[in-house]
């Protein structure tokens, strides 16, 4: 007994032993330890201390990823490049044709500038104020009016009908979309002469299928209270443009949702109203500005039914913005006055552009939405 007690004193002491030699070789080794540390930052701010050699890896991944960004910087300046030199044939033709034509054309509104005989003197606002004091202009202002509050309307309407119509077809679908779409690749003379026909008072094919019924047609293309009205028929045979819109909005629409309305009991209607116009309401809201705006710049109709003869006197209410706009630019040679209409036009069509976008956007779904 006395023998082990002596054996485990001698044993602890030799733990003891070793463990100062331990702490001695520790406190020795500790500064040359602290040498050896490189003293890095963590990404929050705070002094880490790092192995002999990470810092050296953290310095050649900084800059492998500057070296990276760069070279991601140089990558996307040459993409860009070959990007502007693409477009570069629209970029220059935009600048001259179009850019520089509006700028061109503000500056001779201020001027009497006649094309015949190539004269021009400076007229300050008078071209403007004579917007005001000419009652073709007003005249011509309330005709492109009505047309646009008409016309719009109708044209959205009958495109989404039939763009409806197609979307539930299956098979032959693809032969009905063409033929639909055939009206808008007629040419404008071709769809005036055509007009011209089926308008006529008394031989026109749409009197004579109103005969049919027992009712007395109108005179389309001489009755002032009808002209209008020719007109915007006229417009709708190239309806197919909207309608194609609208086509691909509908398809775009999930049929999950219809499915669980029908089995919540939503009829056809309600499912219209409720999940179709607020799935395709962009489309819609696009349409409309799309459609105002050539509204407001009407032209080939009225005046391939109505001014493309000079001989006869067309009636006032045929006469649009745009064709007055003509006569003063091409018949008058007035190219200062001209100028100030379209200016006058351009204000217009800003303003009815800026109140659709900031009402009707309102009531716009947009997916993305929360």
């Amino acid at each position: 007994m006395l023998s082990l007690s002596g054996n485990d004193a001698t044993h602890d002491d030799e733990i003891a032993k070793g463990r100062h030699r331990d702490n001695e070789y520790s406190r020795r080794t500790r500064p040359e330890r602290r040498a050896t540390m490189t003293q890095t930052k963590a990404p929050g701010g705070t002094a880490v201390a790092a192995p002999n050699g990470a810092g050296n890896g953290t310095e050649q991944r900084r800059k492998r990823a500057t070296f990276g960004r760069a070279g991601k910087t140089q990558y996307n300046k040459r993409e860009a490049l070959a990007g502007y030199l693409f477009i570069s044939p629209w970029i220059v033709g935009f600048l001259v044709f179009t850019a520089g034509a509006m700028i061109y054309s503000l500056v001779i509104s201020f001027s009497r500038y006649n094309l015949a005989t190539n004269s021009i003197r400076p007229a300050g606002v008078s071209n403007y104020a004579q917007l005001w004091n000419d009652p073709r202009v007003g005249v011509s202002l309330g005709n492109t009016l009505y047309y646009a509050v008409f016309a719009v309307p109708i044209e959205i309407v009958l495109a989404l009908v039939l763009a409806m119509l197609l979307n539930r077809l299956g098979r032959g679908a693809g032969a009905f979309r063409t033929i639909y779409y055939l009206p808008r690749m007629t040419p404008s003379v071709a769809t005036a002469a055509l007009f011209f026909l089926l308008l006529n008072g008394n031989t026109g094919a749409i009197n004579q299928a109103l005969a049919f019924f027992g009712i007395q047609g109108p005179q389309w293309l001489i009755d002032p209270a009808w002209v209008k009205a020719s007109i915007i028929i006229m417009g709708m045979w190239s309806v197919a443009g909207t309608m194609v819109i609208f086509l691909a909005a509908l398809k775009n629409v999930p049929r999950d949702l219809y499915e669980v309305a029908a089995l919540d009991g939503a009829g056809p209607i309600r499912q219209f109203f409720s999940i179709t116009l607020p799935m395709i309401s962009g489309a819609m809201f696009f349409n409309v500005i799309v459609l105002t705006i050539a509204a407001f710049q009407i032209f080939n109709e009225a005046y391939l039914l109505f001014w493309r003869d000079q001989s006869n006197a067309s009636p006032e209410s045929a006469l649009f913005y745009s064709i007055y706009l003509f006569q003063n630019a091409f018949e008058r040679f007035d190219f200062g006055f001209a100028s100030a209409m379209a200016w006058l036009l351009f204000v217009i069509i800003m303003i009815a552009t800026f109140i659709q976008m900031k009402f009707g956007n309102r009531f716009v779904y947009y997916e993305g939405d929360k």
